[in-house]
């Protein structure tokens, strides 16, 4: 035969598992009027892995046991989907988001009380300035210290640096979203321009130690290479390495820290742009104590805990895909308290008004040992 003879054929055999599987689907929708008669859940676990059993013991080729595995390991997360629609049972999270979207206000506060990590000149300032029009900020030393503030609080918002093109995720972010109960409620991106400040009269050739945040010393890693042997020191922040260097008596330093903080604490900038990309930019979160969704939110933000086994990942994924919602990101962190598990960060694109949203909302119990909803927000680029 040859290829379009095969194609074919292949076209004859996918009209047939087109019937078949419109058929299946079908059942799959009785078998859900069923179980909403009965009290049922959707979700028959020991049946799956029964019926995967099954059907691998059909076949005596190896590859083919794998092709089928994962060919009905879909199946299954589509037929759960359907059934999940035919259903449409809120769980009590999907009630309170609708709750949360009804009762909070139609317009993003102007100004607010906001805590941001840092000193007058950093970046998460530029995020806050970015966010709200007129913001009476709080600066912390540390980005527990905001998380801290929001939780006693001491104040309604806080402005928290989440990942950034070049350096990647900050890590104790996700870390300190587990631990605290807060929701994310706005994000912004923030290009990010480092440069070399020193004192005025310090020469580059004097240079013999650099301050910064860990995050811009790895986004000027290249330039950092070029000056030879510089030590250098890791701070809390980019402008308290500016602050840092303007205070010391040593004329021996620099800082990489914006522009703006050249002016406000009087250093000269020896050279501007020294990240190793142009296109660097940091995304930053807005966190509240209270869940609180505005018109146009179409991100959401989830931590899953998923059960420590194969294919436990591929499965969540599987029904996202299913569903039809776009995923943004997806991060790991391990579990400070459980030997090689762990909890999985994930960016879904999707409006809050969407039949989507509400049917990956009211699936989160059978996809996952844990979750937790950060929050559904507008992202301002």
């Amino acid at each position: 035969m040859n290829l379009d003879e095969l194609r074919k054929e292949i076209d004859k055999i996918d009209d047939q598992m087109i019937k078949l599987f419109e058929k299946r689907m079908d059942v799959a929708v009785r078998i859900a009027e069923y179980k909403k008669k009965n009290g049922l859940k959707v979700l028959d676990a020991p049946r799956q892995r029964q019926k995967l059993a099954d059907i691998c013991e059909k076949t005596q080729e190896e590859d083919m046991k794998r092709y089928l595995r994962t060919l009905y390991s879909v199946m299954f997360e589509l037929s759960c989907s359907k059934q999940n629609k035919m259903l449409k049972k809120d769980t009590e999270l999907n009630k309170k988001i609708k709750k949360s979207v009804d009762k909070t206000e139609k317009m993003f506060p102007q100004t607010a009380l906001v805590a941001c990590q840092g000193v007058e000149g950093a970046y998460s300032q530029h995020a806050c300035e970015k966010i709200f029009e007129n913001p009476n900020i709080m600066y912390m030393n540390t980005f527990e210290g905001v998380f801290n503030a929001i939780d006693k609080g001491l104040c309604r918002y806080g402005i928290l640096p989440l990942e950034n093109s070049t350096a990647g995720s900050v890590n104790a972010i996700y870390d300190l979203m587990m631990k605290y109960d807060t929701h994310i409620v706005r994000s912004c991106r923030v290009k990010i321009d480092h440069n070399l400040l020193v004192k005025k009269g310090t020469k580059l050739k004097d240079i013999k130690e650099i301050f910064s945040h860990e995050q811009a010393i790895n986004q000027c890693a290249d330039y950092i290479k070029t000056l030879g042997d510089v030590k250098v020191t890791v701070c809390e922040n980019t402008a308290m390495a500016a602050k840092f260097v303007a205070e010391s008596d040593r004329k021996d330093i620099a800082a990489l820290s914006s522009r703006a903080c050249a002016e406000l604490y009087s250093l000269e900038c020896l050279a501007g742009s020294v990240q190793d990309k142009g296109n660097n930019f940091t995304r930053f979160i807005c966190i509240s104590k209270k869940m609180e969704i505005y018109p146009g939110a179409d991100k959401t933000s989830i931590m899953m805990i998923l059960p420590h086994k194969p294919g436990a990942l591929y499965k969540v994924l599987s029904r996202f895909y299913a569903i039809g919602i776009n995923l943004e990101k997806l991060e790991s962190r391990p579990l400070p308290d459980r030997d090689f598990e762990f909890m999985f960060y994930f960016d879904l694109n999707t409006s809050i008004y969407s039949e989507q949203f509400g049917q990956i909302i009211n699936e989160l119990d059978e996809l996952c040992e844990e979750y937790k909803y950060l929050g559904s927000y507008l992202e301002i680029v």
